[in-house]
C-alpha cells in the first residue's frame, strides 16, 4: 500500500519532531561536556591539548586490530605531541596501567601515560554475538549504537576514529558530538560476498545449514541482508574519511559506500523515514576508501634465521569462530593419514601448535571443543594450544616453525600471515581475501607461499613445503621476508596512516 501524498505532508513534522529533541539533547550534552573534558585534560597535565577518541571496545584482546590502534596512537604520540588519545574501550576488568603494560608485552610498543585516557564503557556486552543469537547483525548494530551513546555521553572528543568496524555509531557520534567521523575498517560486517552465499544457499559462518536448506528462509535472509546493506551504506556515508586494510576490503567498502537501493530510497524520501536521512551530516563524506596496510613488527621477526626449522606447522589467530581452527585440525588429521612418516612414531613427526587468544567465555568454551575435536581425530599428542600468549613467547614460535597455517576464508587482511613470511615461516592460506590479493604474491616473478582451500589442499601443500629441496625452501622464506619486510612495516603503515589526512578532519578545540 503507498502513502498518499496527504500522507506524506502529515508524515513529515511527525519525523522532524524526534530530530529536533535529539539536537535539544546533542546540545545540552556538548555543553555538559565542557566540564569532563577540562578535568581529564588537567588530570594528564594537558590543558589546551586537542582529544582524538579511538572507539575501539575490545582494546585489550592483544589480535592484529588491536596492533594497528596501538600502533596508530605511538605515532600521534611521537609526532602530534600535543594531541591527547582517548580510548573508549569495554575492558571494565583492566586498569589504564595493566591495558598498556600488556601493550608493552604483547606488541613492544611502549606508550607515554600522559597523552592517553581510557573512558570505560560498561554496556560492552550489547555489542557480543553471544546477546544475539538472532538477527546478530542488527543486535550488534543497535548494541554499539547505544555504546557510542555511552560513550559520548562520558567524553565528547575533537575527532572520532573507529578502529573495531562499528559504523551504527558514526550516527550517534555526529549528532550528539558535531564532530567529523572517521574510520579504519579492518573488514565490512555486510559484503556482497554475504549476500551471494545466502541468495546461492551456500551454508558457511554467516549461513547455517538450518537457513541454507530453506528456499523460505534464505528469502527471509536476503531480504533481511538488503534492509541490513542499505543502513549499513548510509552509516558509512557519515564518515569524513575511511581506511582500510586490503584491497579486498577496500573494493567491498567502495561498493558500499556507493551502494543504492530505489526502492528503500523512495521509502525514506516520501514517508516518516526521512528522519533517518536527516541524521546525514552535510559536512564532506567519503566515496572512497584508501588502502593503509597493517603494521607488523617485521624488523625484530626479519633476525630470525632462516635455516634449522622444527617440523612445526604454526597457526596465530585469535580463538574466533571464522578463524576456523577446525578446519586446521581436520587438514593436520589428513596429513597424517596421508603420510605416516609425520606422526609422532614416525620417521619425520610433524607438531601443529595453535598459538591465540581467547577473549571471553564464549572463546574458551571454542578452544575446549576443538581440544575435544583433536581428541576424536586421534591427533592430540601432536597438537598443542597456547592461549594468551606474551608477544615474546608467540615470536619464540615464530623463530623456530617451519610453516604457518591460516585459513579463515575471506581474510580482510591477514596479519598473521605476514608475520609467518616476516619470520620466514612459509606461508599457507585459503585462497581468499587479503592472503590471495596482497599478501602471498609473487614476488620479482617467483611464489611467496601458498594458497588453499579445502583440508585436502591445506594437508597437500604441508606436504609440499615440508619436502621442498633445501636450496628452493631457503629461496622462498627469503622471498618471502623480503617482500614483508618490504611492503608491511610498521614505518609503512605510520606513512600511509599520516597521509591519510586524518589530521585536516580534526576539528578545534571545545
Amino acid at each position: 500500500m503507498f502513502l498518499s501524498p496527504n500522507h506524506v505532508v502529515l508524515g513529515l513534522p511527525l519525523c522532524l519532531l524526534p530530530y529536533i529533541v535529539l539536537r535539544i539533547f546533542a546540545a545540552r550534552l556538548q555543553s555538559s561536556n565542557k566540564k569532563r573534558r577540562t578535568a581529564i585534560l588537567h588530570g594528564l597535565g594537558r590543558p589546551n591539548s586537542q582529544i582524538v577518541g579511538f572507539f575501539h571496545p575490545y582494546c585489550n584482546a592483544g589480535g592484529g586490530g588491536e596492533r594497528v590502534l596501538w600502533t596508530a596512537i605511538a605515532s600521534i604520540q611521537r609526532l602530534e605531541p600535543d594531541i591527547v588519545s582517548v580510548v573508549y574501550s569495554g575492558d571494565t576488568d583492566s586498569t589504564k596501567e595493566l591495558i598498556l603494560d600488556k601493550v608493552k608485552s604483547r606488541f613492544a610498543i611502549i606508550l607515554d601515560p600522559s597523552t592517553v585516557h581510557f573512558v570505560f564503557l560498561a554496556s560492552r556486552k550489547l555489542v557480543e554475538d553471544s546477546s544475539w543469537p538472532r538477527f546478530t547483525l542488527l543486535g550488534q548494530s543497535i548494541g554499539s549504537m547505544y555504546l557510542a551513546w555511552e560513550a559520548m555521553s562520558l567524553l565528547i572528543p575533537d575527532l572520532y576514529i573507529d578502529t573495531m568496524g562499528y559504523a551504527f555509531t558514526f550516527h550517534v557520534v555526529s549528532l550528539l558530538g558535531s564532530i567529523p567521523v572517521g574510520a579504519y575498517i579492518h573488514y565490512p560486517t555486510i559484503s556482497t560476498d554475504m549476500l551471494a552465499r545466502v541468495k546461492t544457499r551456500t551454508r558457511g559462518h554467516t549461513n547455517s545449514g538450518a537457513i541454507s536448506s530453506s528456499s523460505i528462509l534464505s528469502r527471509g535472509k536476503l531480504l533481511y541482508y538488503r534492509v541490513f546493506m542499505y543502513y549499513y551504506a548510509l552509516s558509512l556515508q557519515v564518515a569524513s574519511f575511511i581506511m582500510v586494510n586490503s584491497s579486498w576490503t577496500k573494493n567491498h567498502v567502495d561498493g558500499i559506500l556507493n551502494h543504492s537501493d530505489a526502492l528503500l530510497d523512495a521509502a525514506h524520501t516520501f514517508s516518516p523515514l526521512l528522519f533517518v536521512r536527516l541524521l546525514l551530516p552535510f559536512r564532506f563524506r567519503a566515496t572512497e576508501a584508501r588502502i593503509v596496510y597493517p603494521p607488523c613488527d617485521t624488523r625484530e621477526m626479519a633476525r630470525f634465521t632462516l635455516q634449522g626449522r622444527q617440523k612445526i606447522v604454526l597457526s596465530v589467530a585469535q580463538f574466533r569462530p571464522e578463524k576456523d581452527h577446525s578446519t586446521q585440525l581436520h587438514a593436520f588429521h589428513e596429513l597424517l593419514e596421508t603420510h605416516p612418516d609425520y606422526k609422532s612414531d614416525g620417521a619425520l613427526p610433524v607438531k601443529l601448535v595453535l598459538v591465540g587468544g581467547s577473549r571471553n567465555a564464549d572463546d574458551a568454551a571454542r578452544v575446549d571443543n576443538l581440544r575435544e575435536l583433536a581428541k576424536r581425530l586421534t591427533i592430540e599428542n601432536q597438537v598443542e594450544f597456547v592461549v594468551n600468549a606474551s608477544y615474546p613467547v608467540m615470536l619464540g614460535w615464530l623463530a623456530k616453525a617451519s610453516i604457518g597455517l591460516s585459513t579463515m576464508v575471506d581474510e580482510h587482511f591477514g596479519i598473521n600471515v605476514v608475520e609467518f613470511m616476516a619470520a620466514g615461516v612459509i606461508p599457507i592460506a585459503h585462497a581468499s581475501g587479503g592472503p590471495l590479493r596482497d599478501i602471498i604474491v609473487p614476488f620479482n616473478g617467483l611464489p611467496t607461499g601458498y594458497h588453499a582451500e579445502t583440508p585436502t589442499d591445506f594437508a597437500d601443500a604441508i606436504h609440499t613445503a615440508l619436502t621442498l629441496p633445501a636450496e628452493e625452501e631457503f629461496a622462498l622464506r627469503l622471498r618471502a621476508r623480503t617482500w614483508a619486510v618490504q611492503r608491511f612495516s610498521e614505518e609503512e603503515f605510520e606513512k600511509e596512516w599520516n597521509e591519510s589526512g586524518w589530521k585536516h578532519h580534526l576539528s578545534p578545540a571545545q
